[in-house]
């Protein structure tokens, strides 16, 4: 056993390799910055497989943030506006985050009121489906606002 008698699972790094050398196996230093240096004897190929295994893992629980987008014009029609809010709609209940845009092209910028009025119309529609993020902000010639989904 290891030389300190104080706590049997300390050992030398020499005691620690002729362990690991007996029974076949590596010596794998876990946490070098602990004091002192923590280390386990282990099938080094068996520990890199185990700890892929949980990264991959922890990734598939880590969940994954999806932005749909949905674009309109400033003078959308009504026929057109109903049917992009019924997709904008089916996004949030799936659970993706909403980017709704006006686009103003060429002298369109003169309707900067139209773009924001049928922007705030989209988030009072949709204010069972989901919650505004980010309020209309005219950003160049795209007026943006972001809708989050509601848990």
């Amino acid at each position: 056993m290891g030389d300190n008698v104080d706590n049997p699972g300390i050992y030398s790094l020499n005691e620690a390799i002729k362990m690991s050398e007996e029974k076949m196996l590596d010596l794998v230093e876990i946490s070098p910055k602990a004091d002192p240096p923590v280390c386990k004897i282990v099938d080094y190929n068996k520990f890199l497989y185990e700890q892929k295994k949980k990264q991959k893992e922890m990734k598939a629980k880590s969940t994954k943030v999806v932005i749909k987008e949905i674009r309109f014009g400033p003078n959308t029609d009504e026929h057109d506006y109903n049917f992009k809010k019924n997709h904008a709609m089916k996004f949030l209940q799936d659970g993706a985050k909403l980017k709704a845009y006006v686009f103003f092209k060429g002298r369109t910028i003169l309707f900067k009121d139209k773009g924001e009025i049928l922007l705030l119309r989209l988030a009072q529609d949709l204010e069972e489906y989901g919650k505004v993020e980010k309020l209309p902000k005219l950003e160049g010639k795209r007026m943006t606002m972001f809708i989050a989904p509601k848990k």
